[in-house]
């Protein structure tokens, strides 16, 4: 249980990085910016034409009686947006990660140069078009499973009791741990860490894991925050893949490290072992 007090240290670590860091918190902030409005006009438009749709693909209850159509089809309008809702939450990492690729490899990059004994970062020594294909090829897988997990618990959302208890704690869990994969494979991919592996490492570490990211996700479910915290999480997610992969951390850098024993792990190439 401990673990759940250093992952969520790190996220606070993370974010005191970038405010020390005045410049690499505002180049961070713009793929979030961007990705805020292309998110903010999708749910626009499932709000304004969401009834129409639902109208559409439900024919069968035209010809219902009053206030049945009504509650019926009100009903799973609020439950389409509740669901868009839960996918931009669920999404927004890995679309934004891919949006500013360039922008948090090179905060990433610096964050390991502030924290390395030597003050030496890895570097990946595949040219950026790579770069981006990987992350885009393991952010869709990623948003895949999310999106299982989501369809899954929202089915189970209608269970009496348990929707309303049980289902929303595993809901933000799930959340954090996909979240916390996006943001650390920045760091990880860099040091050739494949999907696969990523998520063996983080298994291995779950309480680590949900402390990071499941704070991390709820404070993403108020408008606008998830824009200006992504640059420290990022930050954070490097501080923790460091402590992952049982890397020395400086004490004294810019961004300290939990006072936690790094734990080794065995090295893990772009193969997976």
């Amino acid at each position: 249980m401990r673990d759940l007090g250093v992952g969520f240290r790190y996220l606070l670590k993370g974010q005191r990085w970038v405010a020390r860091h005045g410049k690499q918190y505002g180049f961070g902030l713009l793929p979030g910016l961007i990705t805020l409005v292309l998110y903010v006009a999708a749910l626009l438009v499932l709000g304004l034409w969401g009834a129409d749709f639902v109208g559409w693909a439900t024919p069968f209850a035209d010809d219902w009686s009053s206030p049945w159509l009504g509650l019926f089809r009100g009903l799973l309008t609020a439950l389409l947006f509740a669901l868009g809702l839960l996918l931009s939450v669920i999404t927004f990492t890995a679309v934004t990660l891919l949006i500013g690729q360039p922008f948090y490899e090179s905060l990433s990059e610096k964050v390991d140069r502030d924290v390395s004994p030597d003050g030496t970062a890895p570097e990946s020594d595949l040219p950026l078009w790579r770069e981006l294909w990987i992350s885009g090829r393991d952010s869709l897988r990623i948003v895949v499973r999310a999106l299982l997990w989501a369809v899954l618990l929202f089915a189970l959302g209608f269970v009496p009791f348990l929707g309303q208890t049980v289902v929303p704690v595993i809901g933000f869990m799930v959340t954090g741990f996909f979240l916390t994969e996006e943001l650390a494979a920045v760091a990880l991919q860099r040091r050739g860490v494949e999907l696969r592996a990523r998520l063996a490492l983080l298994r291995g570490r779950k309480t680590l894991v949900w402390g990071f990211g499941t704070p991390l996700g709820l404070a993403f479910l108020v408008p606008f925050v998830a824009v200006f915290l992504m640059p420290g999480a990022v930050a954070g997610a490097t501080l923790m893949a460091r402590d992952l992969l049982g890397e020395e951390t400086r004490e004294d850098g810019g961004a300290e490290t939990p006072e936690t024993p790094s734990r080794p792990s065995p090295s893990i190439g772009r193969n997976g072992h």
